[in-house]
């Protein structure tokens, strides 16, 4: 987490997550525009900002784009922060759940697991209770297969959807219709990607939200800190991690 606290030490740094903040996938050009400092000093702190897992970026033909990364800043508020908050705290400091134009949303954390760990903390519908809600997914793991996410106690599904891909274990991405409210069966089907990169002796995931549609219900993303948290936590200690999500059904 050092890299993290000397990331948020300097003041264009966070003036820079904040421009992020307002309007997510930016590309060097448009953030130079909003500052007084030279294209190079940008670059310099956004690519400290990258270092420490703050921003993430994509290409986007010949663009490149940054994407603000809450998963630390969720990290460290699950560390010191949430043993003392009330439950809707973790609401109040969930940056990137309200970003009001987002067509996509990029996640990334690093996890000291196997990339078949961790394939298996994605797809096993009991280890995925402990992490996500205490939801549970009834799914068929083949290409073109369906899912149902439920919760014993919520009384109805929460969510379907089906594999686009399946590439144990490296790649999964599945189409994702939310049905625990009518605002959120509004929005549609959008689409999440789970990338697994093995670096040493740890895995880089990187979880991508999209094809949301502009202005999107925040329910559909804003969870995602909160899952790789718990997530993280319990393949590195077993332990399940306890979040105001993570009591939603209690």
């Amino acid at each position: 987490m050092d890299d993290v606290f000397k990331a948020l030490s300097d003041p264009t740094r966070r003036d820079l997550l904040d421009e992020l903040f307002r309007e997510d996938g930016q590309t060097l050009s448009a953030l130079e525009a909003r500052f007084t400092m030279s294209r190079f000093g940008i670059a310099k702190h956004l690519r400290i900002l990258e270092d420490a897992g703050l921003v993430v970026t994509r290409r986007r033909g010949r663009e490149k784009l940054h994407f603000l990364n809450p998963v630390p800043i969720r990290l460290v508020h699950d560390r010191w922060v949430s043993k003392y908050a009330e439950p809707w705290a973790a609401a109040l400091s969930d940056l990137k759940s309200r970003l009001e134009s987002p067509m996509e949303k990029i996640f990334e954390i690093y996890i000291k697991t196997t990339p078949e760990q961790l394939w298996e903390a994605i797809t096993d519908s009991d280890i995925r209770s402990k992490y996500q809600f205490g939801n549970t997914l009834e799914a068929d793991w083949s290409p073109d297969g369906k899912f149902v996410m439920g919760n014993p106690k919520a009384g109805a599904a929460l969510g379907e959807g089906e594999n686009l891909e399946v590439d144990p274990p490296r790649r999964l991405v599945q189409t994702m219709r939310a049905l625990w409210g009518e605002d959120v069966k509004a929005e549609g089907t959008s689409k999440i990607t789970w990338e697994i990169e093995p670096v040493g002796d740890s895995c880089h995931l990187t979880v991508t939200h999209s094809d949301l549609r502009e202005g999107a219900n925040e329910q559909l993303y804003g969870g995602w800190p909160m899952i790789l948290s718990g997530l993280k936590t319990w393949l590195e200690t077993g332990e399940k991690l306890t979040t105001p999500g993570s009591l939603m059904y209690t």
